[in-house]
């Protein structure tokens, strides 16, 4: 195991800035997984870890070491990659070995940390096969069992599962969270999918626009999104965000004005006058009479034990999405409301960033009597 820094890390290629100068803490034994769109700058951050590209600017340590200009043989690293890179005329085992190989281990220690990777791995029965006989879940196990072999102090996955069936990636999430639980390995996983990230992850880096947004752990995040880039990259259905202006604020939050005129209160301190994106996710929309989020039923999505109406003209800016359990029956037109607490909704600036909420009053439970 080992720590990660990075400090003013960034990376230029010619006039293209792909990483603006980033600081990070990574501490020994953690999983942290970095989210973000295609191009925000996440697999170049890895990339520069790994030392497979040259940093513009800054600095990389390893457990104290300055490894900013080392070459990735001697950080102490290893990494999966999105394809497999298997070879193909090798059996899995020759595979898993080959890193030790290179290195030049004794023959009796490469067979017995073979046998070790492949056995935490369910690898076994399948040493004597060639990677065309696998399966595209058991090529990504031999890949990982590869990198783990020479137990490096820091294992890299970059976007490990994208090339995978729905059902794989499900299956194999479960297979890395069981590694690191047995392993205690200090993991760096980048994906552009948050449900990897909320399900894996001690801690989630946001990126966008080669830029960190955030860094929490996944309920902090999801609660308290810090830009309008945390709360796009966090929960699924993505938030709902609509355009509005402040009309009001008191000791209690702010009232919003929606463009269609609609009012909404929102726990957060903004100013009178001040144009914002109002934020409230589906699943904490709740049905209501009286509720300020109504429109005809536009799309009706069944999941099993919840559904998801879409509420709105198709294609306006305007739609909402909300949550229902997976029992409630809804006709395509039907006219539905929603309401929602104001601690629930969130305000970003015309900058992006989010509003201070207002803080809460702390009530202690009811008392009991005793018996």
């Amino acid at each position: 195991m080992a720590s990660v820094t990075v400090e003013d890390l960034a990376k230029r290629f010619g006039a293209v800035t792909a990483l603006q100068p980033t600081s990070l803490s990574i501490e020994d034994g953690e999983f942290v997984v970095i989210v973000g769109a295609s191009g925000c700058g996440k697999s170049t951050l890895l990339r520069l870890i790994a030392g497979l590209e040259e940093p513009s600017s800054g600095r990389i340590t390893i457990d104290g070491r300055d490894v900013t200009h080392v070459v990735p043989a001697d950080r102490g690293l290893a990494m999966v990659f999105q394809s497999y890179a298997l070879y193909p005329h090798l059996t899995v085992a020759e595979n898993i070995a080959f890193p030790l190989k290179v290195a030049k281990r004794p023959r009796a220690e490469i067979a017995a940390r073979v046998n070790e990777v492949a056995k935490a791995l369910e690898l076994t029965p399948l040493l004597s096969r060639r990677p065309r006989a696998l399966s595209g879940g058991q090529r990504q196990r031999v890949s990982i069992a590869r990198a783990i072999v020479r137990r490096p102090r820091v294992l890299l996955l970059d976007e490990p599962l994208s090339n995978l069936d729905a059902e794989l990636r499900v299956r194999m999430r479960h297979e890395f969270a069981r590694l690191h639980a047995q392993l205690q390995a200090t993991m760096i996983y980048v994906t552009h999918d948050q449900l990897e990230a909320m399900t894996l992850a001690n801690r989630i880096v946001v990126m966008n626009a080669g830029r960190v947004e955030q860094v929490g752990p996944p309920l902090d995040l999801y609660d308290a999104p810090a830009s309008l880039a945390v709360a796009r990259a966090i929960g699924s259905p993505g938030m709902n965000l609509l355009a509005g202006r402040v009309t009001d604020t008191d000791a209690d939050g702010t009232t919003v004005q929606l463009e269609d005129g609609t009012e909404v209160r929102a726990a957060v301190r903004a100013e009178p006058g001040t144009s914002v994106t109002l934020g409230v996710r589906p699943e904490h929309l709740l049905p209501r009479d009286d509720g300020v989020f109504a429109g005809p039923v536009e799309l009706f999505e069944r999941l099993g034990p919840l559904s998801f109406v879409h509420l709105g003209a198709r294609g306006s800016s305007g739609t909402v999405v909300a949550q229902l359990p997976g029992d409630r029956r809804v006709m395509l037109g039907e006219t539905l409301r929603f309401g929602a607490e104001p601690t629930r909704v969130h305000l970003f600036g015309d900058d992006g960033a989010a509003f201070a909420r207002v803080a809460q009053p702390f009530t202690l439970p009811p008392s009991r009597p005793v018996m």
